[in-house]
């Protein structure tokens, strides 16, 4: 599997790195199967940091050795589970089991608003989920240990230039 993983800076060395946000799936590495999503989060990483310039860094993932002796948390589509697991991570009260790799639907900024309407109880879960099966949603997948890192290789970088 090919993956992405964008920046303002070059990735080559993966490592999991404590973060000052939270986060849809907690802390960790944070990939894609999208080029397309990984440059527009290199773009945002960068005008956020003001340095570097948006890089994306292109991994082989050996899935099927990983995904055998990994702990692995798989959503198939933003359902209640999903929902409740997101809606922890962001609000930095997720408490459940810890988890190597997680695979799942981007809550990403085009889907900010709905979500902030979940979080305030305008929304209902079953109004919330309704509203996000109709939008495009990326994947990513998260590294949560230095073993699931160790199945990733760096393969090569993106700049602006080649991420058209």
């Amino acid at each position: 599997m090919i993956l992405y993983h964008g920046s303002n800076m070059i990735v080559a060395e993966p490592k999991l790195i404590p973060q000052k946000r939270f986060l849809d799936f907690g802390t960790g590495f944070y990939t894609t199967e999208n080029k397309v999503q990984a440059i527009s989060f290199a773009n945002k990483v960068y005008r956020r940091r003001k340095e570097g310039s948006p890089i994306v860094s292109v991994y082989e993932f050996d899935e099927d050795a990983a995904f055998a002796v990994c702990r692995l948390l798989c959503f198939d589509s933003p359902n209640e589970e999903w929902l409740d697991f997101v809606s922890a991570n962001r609000n930095g009260t997720y408490q459940g089991a810890t988890y190597e790799l997680i695979y799942g639907a981007v809550a990403n900024d085009d889907i900010y608003a709905t979500f902030t309407l979940y979080a305030g109880g305008e929304l209902t879960k079953h109004e919330i989920i309704s509203r996000l099966k109709v939008k495009k949603l990326y994947n990513q997948l998260v590294f949560g240990s230095k073993r699931a890192l160790s199945y990733l290789k760096y393969a090569a970088s993106l700049d602006e230039k080649e991420q058209t």
